[in-house]
């Protein structure tokens, strides 16, 4: 863990069983954003594949993988397996890569998620008839997509604070 102590953007993967979610950096590496989501096609080098060109489509100069540590910080049978996936994604880039503890980052992106929606709907028009918006409303696949690339992000910004002394 840690900076690479170069510049440019860093890419952010969160890797889950269906989809990638995918964040990015500023070039200064101050703040990170959503940014992708990669199905899964079924193929890990077709999955490679697509990684490598967001990163050279981003001019990523860094990607940081989040590994699924238990909560007691333990490496269990799904950050082995994420583990195994980075050094294939480690032959492909091109550019350093670094991993991450990921720990709660889907909570905490369906935490913001839900906050915004509830914010979002107390700032509404207000009235009879009113139509309500739920934190859970949208069709559920597009609310996974949503997800995954914003605990890419909540995944990469950590990095990018723990690794400000770096710079």
């Amino acid at each position: 863990m840690g900076g690479d102590g170069t510049r440019g953007r860093a890419l952010g993967l969160d890797l889950g069983e269906r989809r990638i979610g995918v964040a990015l950096s500023d070039s200064s590496r101050l703040l990170a954003t959503p940014y992708a989501v990669v199905d899964r096609s079924g193929d890990r080098g077709r999955d490679r594949e697509q990684i490598a060109a967001l990163v050279a489509e981003a001019g990523a100069t860094v990607v940081v993988v989040g590994i699924p540590l238990g909560l007691d910080g333990r490496v269990g049978a799904a950050a082995r397996g994420a583990l195994a996936e980075i050094e294939e994604i480690r032959a492909v880039v091109g550019v350093p890569v670094e991993t991450a503890d990921e720990r709660l980052t889907t909570v905490e992106a369906e935490r913001r998620r839900s906050d915004v929606a509830l914010e979002v709907g107390r700032e509404g028009r207000g009235g009879r008839g009113e139509r309500r918006t739920s934190p859970h409303g949208a069709a559920r696949s597009r609310v996974r997509r949503v997800v995954d690339d914003a605990a890419a992000a909540v995944m990469l910004q950590s990095w990018i604070d723990s690794s400000a002394g770096d710079r």
